[in-house]
């Protein structure tokens, strides 16, 4: 390191779940590492998490419930995860009520700071970096984020519709004008705020291509998953997943529990159920059906059930239920692994290299989806459609065909070759060496 880029205090502002929150503590840690001194912006409830790493927080609202209010969290996280309103409710009741809040904390963040890390729902960024000329980084965590003509998403309220999409740039081009149509009444609040602190228009609409830095965008995510396009920022640098899979919570242990590692240790790979950090307060009746499926098809079950209320109250032979487990340590040891797509789960999932049976709910999983079952190493079943039987039916196909296993090993070994956090610091570091200001 120069002696320019000594120490530098970098500011990395995100929001949401284990799944929003876990790329940037892996960044955070390599930026440690290197010497810089990193601070993560984000939700008080966090706050245990990157104590237990030893990272600074700086809380952004709104306030959130944590853990041990399960019925609040539950409540929310079934608002939030409705396929055809999740997305929007997201915006409309946790970011566009808090723009003058958070960019008044975003502020104070960055009083100092050489650089800000911003994740896809930072929308006070762009303002802030022009207020004050702050060295600018943005971040995609899943290529739905890019809503490209060239690679067009699966939109969760309408998956369908992707077959369409997909048949020419011209049709997907015609869509996203329509979807930026829609999403204008979303950005109002953000225009309006924009003229409150006196600044001027600026190109694109916030929460589509206006969230892109024009200096360096990082998309935090395997090029297996989906590689540049045309209509991508040119100054994209796909840098692999960053990796981070503790729960850090009060009286977890180190490694894995003794109960878990004996199960693993004591029978073949099984096939792991799991919902990630979010779907988990809405799980209803997954873990139930995951177990019949898993007997009817004659395989060992590992449930990661994340929340006390999804144990079941009683275990067949051949199954085990723990709350959380580091998927870096259980997934390899996996048949397959079934889980809710979300784009940390996903990346895990690829990296085992082990196949998948994708569950999505809503928000950008449906297209994760869709990317895995492209690659061959995995398929997909929407929570509506999942039961005991077309789960098992799914995993029949995907355990007695071989391709799926082989492809999913293929997969595991490029995801494995790359190292996200590494990658992402190296393109900070070169925005650091550049010495200019990045709001243009």
């Amino acid at each position: 390191m120069s002696p320019a880029q000594q120490g530098k205090r970098i500011v990395i502002s995100t929001f949401g779940s284990f799944g929003d929150v876990h790329p940037y503590i892996a960044v955070a840690l390599e930026l440690k590492r290197r010497g810089h001194r990193p601070v993560i912006v984000t939700s008080e409830i966090y706050r245990e998490k990157t104590d237990a790493v030893g990272l600074g927080l700086h809380p952004i609202p709104p306030k959130l419930p944590s853990y041990d209010q399960p019925d609040e969290v539950s409540r929310i996280v079934s608002t939030l995860m409705d396929a055809k309103k999740g997305s929007e409710r997201v915006f409309k009741e946790y970011v566009l009520p808090y723009l003058g809040e958070t960019y008044d904390a975003l502020t104070e963040a960055t009083r100092g700071a050489d650089l800000l890390l911003t994740h896809p729902l930072s929308l006070v960024a762009p303002p802030l970096v022009e207020k004050t000329g702050i060295r600018w980084v943005s971040s995609v965590l899943a290529p739905i984020s890019f809503f490209s003509v060239y690679d067009p998403p699966v939109p969760p309220q309408m998956p369908g519709l992707y077959h369409l999409l997909k048949l020419s740039p011209h049709v997907a081009r015609a869509f996203m004008r329509l979807a930026g149509w829609q999403l204008e009444k979303y950005a109002e609040p953000v225009y309006r705020f924009r003229a409150a602190l006196g600044l001027p228009p600026r190109a694109g609409n916030p929460i589509l291509e206006g969230q892109h830095s024009p200096t360096r965008v990082l998309a935090l995510f395997s090029r297996a998953l989906a590689e540049p396009q045309p209509d991508w920022p040119a100054h994209t640098r796909v840098t692999g997943f960053p990796f981070y899979d503790r729960r850090d919570r009060a009286g977890d242990a180190a490694e894995l529990e003794p109960g878990l590692r004996q199960f693993l240790d004591e029978g073949p790979p099984p096939v792991v159920f799991t919902l990630g950090s979010s779907a988990i307060w809405v799980a209803e009746d997954f873990y139930l059906e995951s177990i019949a499926a898993a007997l009817s098809v004659g395989e060992r079950a590992l449930l990661l059930i994340g929340d006390a209320r999804n144990r079941p109250d009683s275990l067949p032979e051949g199954v085990a239920a723990f709350e959380y487990a580091p998927y870096g340590e259980v997934l390899p040891r996996a048949r397959a692994v079934v889980h809710q797509g979300g784009v940390g789960t996903t990346g895990q999932g690829m990296r085992a290299g082990v196949p998948s049976l994708i569950v999505p709910f809503s928000h950008d999983q449906f297209d994760n989806a869709a990317r895995v079952a492209r690659l061959g190493a995995g398929r997909s079943l929407p929570r509506p459609k999942y039961n005991r039987e077309s789960a098992a039916r799914e995993l029949r196909v995907m355990l007695k065909d071989k391709s799926y296993a082989e492809r999913a090993a293929e997969v595991g070994r490029l995801v494995r070759s790359e190292n996200g956090a590494d990658s992402a610091c190296d393109a900070i570091e070169e925005v650091l060496r550049g010495g200019e200001g990045c709001c243009s």
